[in-house]
């Protein structure tokens, strides 16, 4: 491992390859340090049953390199884990960007060194401690990649085979037999759920609070549609940059409000077989008012009727008490025809709740559950959690996570005040988790790495946001996010699955084209509202 490097970046997922190629094309000696023993970030690490993409396979690739999304063949309409994983491995080794990543390495601090304006940062790996000095510092850990263990007493005493859906073992794991429990609904419970129930004897599932699931409608990719795919390309990759949410689809200009309850049951009717997100695209006010979302909220709640065969948990799954898309929609294969299976149970733990975990199994207020396995599916620290697991402080000695204390605070959620040459890819303040995670990743290594070629050609040796420009930012990214129905459910995007995180709605709601409008005319203004020293 070198002791000095132009560019350290932290992660080696979709964000850090693209990075590391992007970096190395300006000329710049750089470093990728990855916890894992290999590439894939998100991919690498959430290999539970299920584990699959929800945006289609052709958008959610690369689009930097034409040979390269012309050349690769997806087998099914939403990637699976396996296929997600062959696809990155595939670019580390196409543009040869693993020679220079060092597996098995925890970051453990990243200080600023005010004398020499560069970064220190220490790791842990194989053969030990290391210390790199590096000019700049890209943080590339990822949105989800903080797995966080629920706070239910004795969960450590449990004996069986104690599983979370974020730090998913390599080999496979068999349930065949067993009794199983899951705990937790979101997104990767919703995938797993339902290929459990195939092999478990019996599947308890815990739910404290419904989701909105919408079918994927998955298969094998249609060629045809794909073949039409990558004859236009760049024309679709194009209209993705100036979208919503960063995917090529043509958000219908009505408001929901403007036409009559049977015309929009229509309208719901005819996206609903296109399936994932589109439904979500279908009025252009779904998030904005509340009438509207009422509206698709009821469609979804009676289809979940039409396929629950036992009334009662039908009407416990049914999400009420926010807005659908308030939590990024689950898209699933057969979730809540799962419930119709005969070895599958649903806990209600708002009525029911779960007091302690112990060796055998889990206790609720009224019932013990035995079991021999316990897939715990509570999500992760969003957003903030892996940056803050580091010990990372800028000028004057200042810690990151005092900076972050009452919320993450960013500017254009690329740079933050006061931490000089530190940059995120994806982090609160941006579209990020709001959108097709590949065009934001892509749209933020290409925005940081023009600042760095900018920086070199003017001979600036630092960039820092100011402290105005990241507290307008925050303020703006506030201002939007209140004229939507999204601060209204507690999501992990504003914190709420994290017990004392501050409740600060972090993803930027503008959309992915406005967003990039934003970042251009910053740059145009010769990057209006950063300190260049």
């Amino acid at each position: 491992m070198p002791h000095e490097v132009d560019a350290l970046v932290v992660g080696a997922g979709f964000s850090g390859l693209y990075s590391m190629h992007k970096l190395r094309g300006l000329g710049l000696s750089t470093v990728i340090l990855e916890k894992g023993d290999g590439v894939g970030g998100t991919w690498y690490w959430n290999r539970y049953p299920g584990a699959r993409c929800d945006v289609e396979s052709p958008y959610y690739s690369y689009s930097f390199d034409e040979d390269l999304q012309q050349d690769w063949e997806w087998t099914e309409r939403y990637p699976a884990q396996p296929e997600l994983l062959k696809y990155i491995n595939h670019v580390a080794d196409r543009f040869d960007l693993r020679k220079d990543i060092f597996f098995e390495t925890t970051v453990v601090s990243a200080v600023f060194d005010e004398s020499t304006e560069r970064w220190t940062v220490t790791s842990i790996g194989p053969d030990g401690g290391s210390v790199i000095s590096a000019k700049y510092c890209i943080m590339a850990t990822g949105c989800l990649s903080s797995a966080r263990m629920p706070d239910i007493p004795g969960i450590n005493s449990f004996t069986g085979r104690l599983l979370h859906t974020g730090m998913w073992p390599h080999e496979e794991v068999d349930f065949t037999g067993q009794r199983v429990g899951v705990i937790g609904t979101g997104s990767s419970g919703i995938q797993a759920i339902p290929m459990i129930a195939k092999q478990a004897k019996n599947l308890q599932v815990f739910q404290r609070t419904a989701n909105f699931s919408v079918p994927a409608f998955n298969g094998p990719i249609d060629q045809e549609w794909f073949a039409k795919i990558k004859a236009n390309y760049p024309e679709l990759r194009e209209r993705s940059r100036h979208t919503a949410m960063g995917i090529p689809y043509q958000r219908r200009n009505q408001a929901a409000v403007d036409i009559s309850e049977d015309e929009r049951r229509a309208v719901f009717e005819e996206h609903w077989p296109k399936g994932g997100f589109r439904i979500s695209s279908c009025f252009n006010d779904l998030m904005r008012n509340k009438e509207s979302n009422d509206s698709l909220s009821d469609f979804v709640r009676a289809k979940i009727e039409q396929t629950v065969t036992d009334p009662k948990t039908a009407e416990l799954l049914k999400p009420y008490g926010y807005p659908i898309t308030g939590k990024r929609i689950c898209v699933d294969t057969d979730y809540y025809a799962t419930f119709n299976r005969e070895n599958v149970q649903l806990i209600d733990v708002k009525s029911d709740p779960i007091v302690e975990i112990t060796p055998t199994g889990v206790r609720t207020e009224s019932n013990f559950y035995e079991l021999d396995a316990l897939v715990v599916a509570t999500g992760f620290d969003a957003m903030t959690g892996a940056m803050l697991r580091m010990d990372i402080r800028g000028r004057d000695g200042a810690s990151l996570r005092e900076h972050w204390d009452a919320g993450a605070r960013t500017y254009l959620g690329v740079a933050i005040a006061g931490f000089p040459n530190l940059f995120t890819i994806a982090g609160p303040g941006s579209p990020s988790v709001l959108s097709n995670m590949l065009t934001s990743i892509e749209q933020h290594v290409e925005w940081i790495t023009d600042h760095l070629a900018y920086l070199q050609a003017k001979g600036y040796e630092t960039s820092e946001a100011t402290t105005a420009s990241e507290a307008g930012w925050v303020e703006h990214v506030r201002e939007l996010a209140d004229q939507t129905l999204f601060p209204t459910a507690n999501s992990w995007y504003l914190g709420a699955n994290v017990p004392g995180k501050p409740r600060v709605f972090m993803p930027y709601v503008g959309g992915v084209g406005t967003y990039r409008a934003h970042c251009e005319g910053v740059a145009a203004r010769e990057y209006e509202g950063f300190a260049l020293k």
